[in-house]
């Protein structure tokens, strides 16, 4: 059938050459003018074998990701892998970004490179329901539960101890990130403070039984400040079960990011620096991480699309100190 064709257009462009109108060599042919002019314009070349079909491959690609782009995406994945980090599409793009490379791929580019280099693989396997049930609160406007919780101790140069208190909103995804130099009662409703001051005051605190959250090593039976500061403030304060971290999961699925993605990457010698480092990655998680829950949408981009958000913040009626 090819040869068949190729011959007809040697035969079409015969006839064309020695003189027989264009109008009959198409009817007879049935095909149209442009064909036959096509392939004539082609005889003229110097291709011997100019009635074969070319290839329609474009010349060079638009989609195409260079050599340079693919190994450097490559040997970043393996040693976050190898350092027991994060090593998804967000994390190599984070650490392209802080590498300073000149031209970092996108999400998209970077998943078709893993697939491509079967770098697709998990050091574990996906989640197992453990099948426990337990009660989850609301969360379908910002700011309508927070989540909260401590990381540390720990250490920067020096050395210098702290805690970092950090707070996920489960409604955006919005984190807030907070370093504090002691666990004292009025550090810790500080801490909060800073926090709300950015996120706006929640509905709702969900918390573990740190004894920093609930009292004091004084008064163990007494409301601690964090309870009244709730309670001043018409927060409803949450505590879940002891010995039970799962029942706030989403922080602690954050505390885990916080570590890889900032303790274990971040040098810091003094505490000014802490502080502004903090705010810096709080900034950054919200304004790039981008989570499947969420549609692929970064927090902000989330708080920006809500048409109402409920922000209970009232900076006048605000007690800087609880005793």
């Amino acid at each position: 059938m090819k040869k068949d064709i190729q011959q007809e257009r040697q035969w079409a462009v015969e006839r064309f050459y020695s003189g027989e109108p264009p109008h009959s060599i198409c009817v007879s042919l049935d095909h149209s003018r442009s064909w036959l002019y096509k392939w004539a314009d082609r005889s003229i070349s110097d291709d011997p074998l100019w009635y074969q079909d070319k290839s329609r491959r474009p010349l060079k690609p638009g989609q195409y990701t260079a050599t340079e782009a693919e190994e450097l995406v490559k040997s970043v994945r393996l040693r976050l892998y190898n350092d027991d980090l994060f090593h998804g599409a967000q994390a190599i793009q984070w650490e392209l970004d802080e590498m300073g490379v000149p031209y970092v791929p996108s999400l998209r580019t970077i998943n078709r490179i893993l697939s491509r280099q079967d770098l697709t693989h998990r050091r574990t396997g996906r989640y197992q329901p453990k099948g426990r049930r337990y009660p989850i609160l609301p969360a379908a406007q910002p700011n309508q539960i927070h989540q909260a919780d401590f990381v540390g101790p720990c250490y920067l140069k020096g050395p210098i101890r702290f805690y970092s208190l950090n707070l996920v909103d489960l409604c955006t995804g919005r984190c807030g990130v907070e370093p504090l130099f002691s666990r004292s009662g009025q550090d810790v409703i500080n801490g909060f403070w800073s926090l709300w001051k950015r996120m706006g005051m929640p509905s709702q605190l969900q918390v573990d039984n740190e004894m920093s959250f609930y009292g004091s090593p004084t008064h163990p039976r007494g409301m601690g400040p964090l309870i009244r500061l709730c309670l001043h403030n018409n927060i409803h304060l949450w505590f879940i079960p002891v010995k039970e971290p799962w029942r706030n999961g989403v922080v602690e699925k954050f505390n885990d990011h916080y570590e890889k993605k900032f303790l274990r990457k971040v040098v810091i010698g003094s505490e000014s620096d802490l502080v502004q480092a903090s705010h810096d990655f709080e900034y950054r998680h919200n304004s790039q991480y981008r989570y499947s829950k969420l549609g692929g949408k970064t927090p902000l981009a989330v708080m920006e699309s809500m048409s109402k958000k409920k922000c209970i913040f009232h900076d006048k009626s605000w007690p800087l100190s609880i005793h």
